[in-house]
């Protein structure tokens, strides 16, 4: 297992993280999603603790905020040091029936991250982030609410998800600007079938040093290996019941014929590929796995240690690559010969 900084932190993290959005049951959007019962919770945080894995994310809006429970027990259950284990959860969802039980407001943020700490049974959350981007609350008051977070120890770092790179830059400049605690990650969809983040986000996340928490790094399912044209909607995917992120189907297909032969080289399976190429991407600090299943887990670790060919890459480059658009086509033309006489930088 390799280790990253948290973005521009001394915070060391596993490039696998174990997501437990499948921990606890609940009914609702989450019945298909969840069904982790405790004694598999700990035999997968187990497994993934003696792969190497220190970091595990979660979100109080997880099957009602009983994933942050049943994540908390299975630490305690295993013996895990509370120093030894990064633990990431996130607030912005609906978790009651008040006006107030959402958002990123300072009122609401102060209750969640009390309710966290209690089901998590800690005093300190390592990683706190906002779980969307607010459109009513002003960016100044939640930023100003995790620097008090921050400077009461409650919190020790703090990051957002799925946020546009205009809304992530600005509230780095207001952070900086004011000397407050500063976005250190973005949470994000990414995977080979969906490579989006790397118009806008992905420069961002270079320049500003900030950290990749990559979520459904196997797109929903769809490169589980389970997924074919052949076979869109098999039975025992969550996928064929919840489907979800959305994804350029045509364009997955295309990805998995060349996704196949490259597993098929390396003896393994075409999820154990798909994740070793989000993993070999530079600016990915850590790849959220989540699992039903003790094999379906050993199958995401796998990949921690599957070394890709330059070759290999190339060719799932190719195939994953997003068509041109503005105004990237027309940068890189004005911009072709720009750097040809002079010495690199980074």
């Amino acid at each position: 297992m390799k280790y990253n900084t948290l973005g521009n932190t001394g915070l060391l993290v596993s490039e696998i993280c174990l997501g437990t959005m499948t921990f606890a049951t609940a009914e609702g959007m989450w019945k298909p999603i969840a069904g982790v019962g405790q004694e598999l919770a700990d035999r997968l945080l187990k497994a993934s603790f003696d792969a190497g894995v220190n970091f595990v994310d979660t979100a109080d809006i997880y099957s009602h905020g009983e994933s942050e429970k049943v994540l908390a027990q299975a630490i305690e259950n295993l013996g895990i040091a509370r120093k030894d284990i990064v633990i990431a959860t996130k607030a912005f969802g609906r978790v009651g029936p008040g006006r107030n039980d959402v958002g990123a407001s300072r009122g609401h943020l102060m209750d969640a991250v009390e309710a966290s700490l209690k089901r998590l049974r800690t005093d300190y959350i390592d990683l706190y982030q906002i779980h969307g981007a607010d459109s009513v609350t002003p960016v100044e008051e939640t930023l100003r609410a995790l620097d008090t977070l921050v400077s009461q120890g409650k919190v020790r770092y703090i990051g957002c998800s799925n946020w546009y790179a205009w809304q992530l830059m600005k509230a780095l400049g207001i952070s900086k600007a004011n000397n407050l605690a500063s976005l250190d990650t973005l949470q994000a969809y990414y995977s080979i079938a969906g490579r989006d983040l790397e118009r806008e986000i992905v420069p961002l996340l270079k320049d500003q040093r900030t950290g990749l928490l990559v979520w459904s790094p196997l797109a929903g399912g769809i490169l589980s290996g389970k997924f074919s044209r052949e076979n869109q909607k098999p039975g025992d995917s969550r996928r064929s019941a919840f489907d979800f992120p959305l994804v350029d189907k045509e364009r997955a297909w295309r990805v998995l014929d060349v996704l196949r032969p490259v597993a098929d080289a390396h003896k393994t399976g075409v999820a154990t590929v798909a994740l070793a190429w989000v993993l070999a991407k530079p600016f990915v600090t850590s790849v959220i796995v989540g699992a039903k299943r003790l094999e379906q887990l050993e199958q995401n670790l796998a990949a921690a240690g599957l070394e890709l060919t330059a070759d290999e890459i190339a060719k799932l480059d190719e195939a994953s690559a997003l068509p041109p658009e503005y105004p990237g086509w027309m940068l890189a033309v004005q911009n072709q010969n720009r750097l040809a006489d002079i010495p690199r930088k980074f």
